[in-house]
């Protein structure tokens, strides 16, 4: 940046063409240096203040000076003076590099400060599960935050669609992205209607439910169907189970699994409502795998904002220390 006041290196007589004084250009710094000066008039000060040496401050006035043409400051061994060039410089210097501190620190605010309008993308069983428990209290907390909440099951590019963060499955991140777990590891379950079940011997193991009316789910934008997998004493088994019901939503798959209409694998917490008033009920639980946790997750080449941070730290803590 660059700061060209119209400086005449002499005085103009009635014989001189009338012309356009050339434009001086100074870098910024410079000006920086010369207002600390003039504000202190006292080099040794404001070499300190910028964190520079006396010798090195006074190098740049010089060379400012040199520049411009006029002299800036009257300078003794006992003393240092505003010249009239210079003061008039400080007259509008002053107040626009002050205007500048004001918009850099306001600006910065933003960034240390919990305050503005947060824009979070999320599916819906991330939210329902985690956000929606705490969000008043988040609200609550933090007074000076506005929430803009944009539920989507895809994996929609955050940038491009102007969020803050977005909170998905370790799995589905893309690697350019800073990833912070949100909540504790999500534990699948089979869950069937009591009324579903009257009519159906129960599973005794993930096997068995190839022999099932099962209610499927497909992942959104990917073609392929959500995969039953399920703890087993040597390692995980995927069970590529049947079933004529098929979303692309997990809520969908548990009202259906509420209406009778088969087996459905859905997160534990995400049922908890559900499984608490009987209106499911859990079957195979002890091959129940708890296999990844949900994070928020921004641009790597973004700084957190206070406000971002704020909505992380309190959601981390209020679902690692809710019930699960």
């Amino acid at each position: 940046m660059y700061y060209e006041p119209m400086v005449h290196k002499r005085r103009l007589t009635t014989s001189d063409p009338v012309l356009p004084a050339a434009p001086v250009s100074v870098h910024l710094p410079a000006l920086v240096a010369f207002e600390c000066v003039a504000r202190h008039l006292n080099f040794s000060r404001a070499a300190a203040e910028l964190e520079v040496t006396p010798t090195a401050i006074s190098k740049t006035v010089k060379q400012l000076e040199a520049q411009m043409g006029v002299r800036l400051f009257h300078r003794t061994t006992r003393s240092v003076a505003l010249s009239e060039p210079g003061a008039l410089l400080l007259t509008t210097l002053g107040p626009a590099l002050e205007q500048m501190r004001l918009s850099l620190s306001q600006v910065s605010g933003t960034f240390t400060q919990p305050f503005g309008t947060l824009r979070v993308n999320t599916s819906f069983v991330a939210h329902a599960s985690l956000i929606e428990p705490h969000l008043a209290a988040f609200l609550a907390q933090y007074p000076q935050i506005s929430v803009e909440i944009s539920l989507d099951n895809a994996l929609s590019d955050i940038v491009a669609g102007g969020f803050d963060a977005g909170i998905r499955l370790g799995h589905a991140l893309h690697r350019d992205m800073v990833a912070l777990p949100l909540g504790p590891l999500q534990r699948r379950v089979v869950v069937a209607s009591p009324e579903f079940l009257a009519g159906h011997s129960v599973p005794q193991t993930p096997q068995e439910l190839l022999n099932f009316s099962c209610i499927r789910q497909r992942l959104a934008g990917k073609g392929r169907y959500y995969d039953w997998v399920f703890q087993s004493k040597k390692q995980p088994i995927t069970v590529d189970v049947r079933g004529r019901l098929v979303f692309d939503e997990m809520r969908s798959v548990l009202a259906a699994a509420r209406l009778g209409c088969g087996f459905a694998y859905v997160f534990e917490q995400f049922a908890a409502a559900d499984l608490h008033s009987g209106a499911l009920v859990p079957v195979l639980e002890r091959y129940a795998l708890a296999s990844e946790s949900f994070y928020l997750y921004y641009p790597a080449r973004t700084l957190m904002s206070g406000k971002l941070r704020a909505f992380l730290e309190f959601m981390r803590a209020a679902n690692w220390s809710s019930p699960s």
